[in-house]
C-alpha cells in the first residue's frame, strides 16, 4: 500500500500543483483548513503531513497559530508521524520553533517539487526505521524479563543465573541491596521460579509495622490474648503455608521478634500470641535487607544465630550505575508504562535525554529513574522527552549538538548504514535511502564520506 500523505495549505493552486505531482508515490489527502484537515487526521492517519503554516484561520490575515495547532493535534495522536512545514521566507522562526516541538522538517517557498520529494523519501524513510526501533524495543523488553526484573546488564544476567540456580530449592534466600534496587522484584522472582509458584507469596515490610503489632501480624493471635483481640487471627506465616513469605526490611525486626524466627526456621512451627498449640507450617521465607547485617550483629542488634540461618543463599543486587546499558532500558520500560497513563503520545527521549539516562549517578537507584520518567512525562510538551524533562545535568565533557547538527550526524549515519547494508553499492544504497544515485553522490560529498573508507 501506499504511504498516506496529507496536504495542508490554503492555496488551491498548490493543493492541485502537489497532488499531481505525488499521485503516483502516495496516497494523497487535501485539506484547505484546521477543521478538514483534523477530520482527515482522526479517519485516515495519514504517515506524512506537509503543512503550510501560515494558514489563514478566516481568510482574512494569516496566522501561523492554526498551523501550530495542527502540528499539535498531529503529535499527539501519533508522535511518529513526519512533518513537513511548508512555509514563506518571513516565516523561519516559526519553523525553527515547529521543528523544536516535533516537526520534522521545514521547507520555503516557492515550492521546488522535487526538493520537496526528496524530503518527504527521507522522512518516510526514518519514520519506518524509528517504527521498526519501535518494535524492536518492544520485543527486547519482553526477552530481557525475568519475573518482574528488567535487565540485559551482565550484573543483572548473574543476578537471574543465581535466582534460577536456587530457585526450586527451599533453602533461605537472603537478598541484600540499596534502596530502590528492586530486592521484591527479585524476591518474586525467586519465588515464580520455584514449584511454589502456584501457592501465595506473602509480603510484610518489617520495618513498617510498629513493634507491639508486628508480632500478631506475623504469627497470629488467639481471641481475648490482648486487649482489644475480639477474634482469632491469621498471620503472615499461616497465609503463605504451602508458599514463600517474603520479610522486607529483616534488619529492623526487633530482638524479641528474631527469637520467634529463629524458632520456626530450626522446627518449622510457629504459636499463635496467646496460643497454646504450635502450628506446624511449610513456608519458605525469603528476607531482604539495606543494611549491613554484619555489623548489625557486631553492634548487638541482630542475633548472630538468626543471621547465618537467613544467609543460607545470599543475593546482592547491583545499583542501577553498574548495570552497563540498563538504565536506557529500564526508561523505555516505564514510559510504555506510564505514557497511556498520563494519556499523552510521546514518543521517546532527545538524543540529550538519553545521554543523561546513560550518565546519570542515579542515587535512588531504580526507583529514583521510575519517578524522573513518571514527572517527565507530565510535565514533556513534545513528542520526545528532553534532559530538561528529566531534571539531569549531563556528566562534565558531555555536549549535546546544535539541533542542525545533530540532524546533519543522523543523516550521516544513515547513509554509513546504507552503505555497509549494500556492501558499498552505491545504486542499491541510493534505493534503501529512497533517494537517487546522483542525490547520494551528493550528500556523500557533503558529509565528506568515501565509499573506500566504510567497512563492508
Amino acid at each position: 500500500m501506499k504511504p498516506k500523505l496529507l496536504i495542508v495549505d490554503d492555496d488551491e493552486g498548490i493543493l492541485k500543483q502537489l497532488k499531481w505531482a505525488f499521485n503516483d508515490e502516495y496516497a494523497i489527502y487535501l485539506s484547505p483548513d484546521k477543521a478538514t484537515a483534523l477530520e482527515i487526521l482522526v479517519e485516515r492517519r495519514p504517515d506524512l503531513v506537509a503543512l503550510d503554516l501560515g494558514l489563514s484561520p478566516h481568510m482574512s490575515g494569516r496566522s501561523d497559530e492554526e498551523g501550530i495547532e495542527i502540528l499539535q493535534q498531529v503529535l499527539q495522536q501519533d508522535p511518529l508521524t513526519k512533518v513537513i512545514m511548508i512555509t514563506g521566507n518571513e516565516d523561519k522562526e516559526c519553523a525553527i520553533r515547529a521543528i523544536q516541538m516535533g516537526a520534522y522538517d521545514y521547507y520555503s517557498k516557492p515550492i521546488d517539487v522535487e526538493e520537496l520529494r526528496l524530503i518527504l523519501k527521507r522522512a518516510r524513510y526514518i519514520q519506518e526505521l524509528e517504527r521498526e526501533n519501535r518494535m524492536i524495543q518492544e520485543s527486547m523488553l519482553r526477552q530481557k524479563r525475568f519475573g518482574g526484573m528488567i535487565g540485559w546488564s551482565p550484573a543483572m544476567q548473574e543476578i537471574y543465573r543465581q535466582i534460577e540456580r536456587v530457585a526450586n530449592s527451599n533453602v533461605t534466600v537472603l537478598i541484600e541491596g540499596e534502596s530502590g534496587t528492586g530486592k521484591e522484584l527479585a524476591a518474586r522472582a525467586v519465588h515464580e521460579k520455584s514449584d511454589r509458584s502456584t501457592r501465595p507469596l506473602v509480603v510484610i515490610n518489617c520495618g513498617a509495622i510498629p513493634e507491639n503489632l508486628l508480632e500478631s501480624e506475623l504469627f497470629g493471635h488467639e481471641k481475648g490474648a490482648f486487649t482489644g483481640a475480639t477474634a482469632s487471627k491469621v498471620g503472615k506465616f499461616e497465609q503463605a503455608d504451602g508458599g514463600s513469605l517474603f520479610l522486607d526490611e529483616i534488619g529492623e525486626l526487633p530482638l524479641s521478634l528474631q527469637v520467634k524466627l529463629l524458632r520456626f526456621l530450626q522446627d518449622h512451627q510457629i504459636e499463635r500470641v496467646g496460643g497454646k498449640h504450635p502450628v506446624k507450617l511449610d513456608v519458605r521465607v525469603i528476607a531482604a535487607t539495606n543494611r549491613d547485617l554484619e555489623s548489625e550483629v557486631e553492634a548487638g542488634r541482630f542475633r548472630k544465630d538468626l543471621y547465618f540461618r537467613l544467609n543460607v543463599v545470599r543475593i546482592v543486587l547491583p545499583l542501577l550505575k553498574e548495570r552497563v546499558g540498563d538504565p536506557l532500558l529500564l526508561a523505555n520500560h516505564f514510559l510504555q508504562l506510564y505514557r497511556e497513563d498520563q494519556k499523552k503520545k510521546i514518543n521517546g527521549f532527545t538524543p540529550e535525554a538519553e545521554m543523561a539516562i546513560k550518565t546519570a549517578e542515579w542515587k535512588g537507584n531504580v526507583r529514583e529513574l521510575e519517578n524522573r520518567i513518571r514527572k517527565a512525562i507530565i510535565v514533556a510538551q513534545g513528542p520526545l522527552i528532553t534532559d530538561q524533562d528529566l531534571d539531569l545535568d549531563y556528566r562534565e565533557g558531555v555536549v549535546p549538538l546544535p539541533l542542525k547538527e545533530a540532524r546533519e550526524e543522523l543523516d550521516r549515519n544513515y547513509i554509513l548504514l546504507a552503505l555497509k547494508s549494500s556492501r558499498g553499492n552505491i545504486s542499491k544504497a541510493a534505493r534503501e535511502l529512497g533517494v537517487s544515485r546522483v542525490t547520494l553522490h551528493d550528500m556523500l560529498k557533503k558529509y565528506e564520506i568515501s565509499v573506500r573508507d566504510v567497512e563492508c
